[in-house]
């Protein structure tokens, strides 16, 4: 565990829809602020029931498109692009086909690679040569941030790596409707790492939906430690989490706030 002093500023919004839009207006916002200080921003996207609104709605902000280069958080290994619950299929139809300009890259975690710690590797060096502006992320059920399943690696430095799921984590891609049984989950994934997310200038969080409300209060009010991976968020100097009143219907203190 480690003794945090920074603290996570909480939006709370009526509905998942407004959240999104939150979510949306203040992320694109600090994207914008990277291109005009940089000429460039290099922004993380994240997948899952709950980025629905958060990609709707940074479709329709303002955004120099061809200014941004897009990583994302992971891929499931062994999985077809084409499956219904390939993070690239996702990605694929939810931004990059609506995006209005086509962005200046998106580096794809290739989870079909014929050796995984390659890729990993290629990807590891794609990363690493400019920090992370802002990263839009979620969290899990079982309070995973990325793929990063209790009890997660919170030291490592390596930006992507491999990681095998738990068993909540893939009961909750059941839930959601992404697989048809346990059966076809993968075991294993290519996550970014709890350390490299921590590197992002900005963290968007967007947690909707009372399934979450138990991982919210961990991340928010429980210690830092690896069996709440999303806890590690106590630490970082920039993250707003964005909650809908059902998620953040467990939270017992009073968390700063933002306009």
């Amino acid at each position: 565990p480690c003794a945090c002093t920074m603290v996570v500023q909480v939006l709370i919004s009526d509905s998942a829809e407004a959240m999104g839009k939150e979510a949306a207006k203040r992320g694109v916002a600090a994207v914008n602020a990277a291109i005009q200080e940089r000429g460039e921003a290099r922004v993380v996207l994240a997948t899952g029931a709950s980025q629905f609104p958060v990609l709707e709605n940074v479709l329709k902000e303002q955004v120099d498109w061809t200014k941004v280069t897009l990583f994302h958080l992971d891929e499931y290994v062994g999985l077809s692009s084409e499956h219904p619950a390939s993070f690239r299929k996702y990605l694929r139809e939810r931004f990059l086909d609506k995006v209005p300009t086509a962005p200046k890259e998106f580096h794809f975690c290739n989870g079909e690679a014929a050796d995984i710690k390659a890729e990993c590797a290629r990807l590891n060096e794609l990363i690493s040569v400019a920090p992370i502006d802002v990263s839009f992320i979620g969290i899990g059920e079982n309070g995973h941030l990325a793929f990063n399943d209790p009890p997660c690696d919170a030291v490592t430095k390596e930006p992507y790596i491999i990681v095998t799921l738990d068993e909540g984590c893939r009961k909750q891609q059941v839930g959601e409707g992404w697989f048809k049984s346990m059966d076809e989950v993968p075991e294993q994934a290519i996550s970014m790492s709890i350390q490299h997310i921590l590197t992002s200038k900005k963290i968007i969080c967007s947690v909707p939906d009372k399934r979450k409300a138990a991982a919210v209060k961990g991340c928010l009010e429980g210690p830092v430690t690896p069996q709440v991976p999303a806890s590690y968020l106590q630490g970082h100097a920039d993250t707003l989490l964005l909650l809908d009143t059902a998620s953040a219907s467990e939270l017992e203190k009073t968390h700063p706030t933002v306009q």
